[in-house]
């Protein structure tokens, strides 16, 4: 698994803040439509529709949101860092500040769950997670995860 097959430059955004957790899927589908086309009522819908079934907030401030969508070919991630935190009604209850969202096609089977856990893998790693919440540049920010996932390759 190799992040930059994943994550494109455009596909990242520092947001100075969300309201709402509602308001947070709605700016992942926006960068989602921007980056890669996406249908932002699409993207929004089944964002939602997944995260009804349980909160993908993982916790240390860490939401890995996730949808199956029939328009996409691939596996494409969407990186948002919130400058100030936002609640998600995580599993520890703690507020989120880094979420990296998957948009995977309808029928992605095993893919989806490879990158699921690929971007899990990652984001579990306190050092990884200090470096990108010191960072506001999405540049460098997609920098880091390139470099400190490509040596997590599943």
């Amino acid at each position: 698994m190799d992040m930059s097959r994943l994550l494109k430059p455009e596909s990242i955004r520092v947001v100075t803040h969300s309201t709402s957790k509602k308001r947070l899927f709605r700016t992942l589908a926006e960068v989602a439509h921007a980056a890669y086309g996406i249908d932002e009522d699409v993207a929004l819908d089944s964002l939602q529709e997944r995260e009804s079934l349980g909160s993908t907030g993982v916790g240390h401030g860490v939401a890995l949101p996730h949808a199956r969508i029939e328009c996409v070919t691939e596996v494409l991630g969407v990186f948002i860092k919130l400058e100030k935190p936002c609640d998600y009604a995580s599993v520890d209850k703690a507020p989120v500040d880094l979420v990296f969202a998957l948009f995977a096609p309808r029928e992605a089977g095993v893919d989806h769950l490879k990158a699921l856990a690929y971007v899990s893998r990652t984001l579990r790693d306190s050092a990884v997670c200090a470096k990108l919440r010191a960072n506001n540049d999405p540049v460098t920010l997609h920098a880091l995860l390139s470099s400190v996932a490509g040596v997590k390759a599943a």
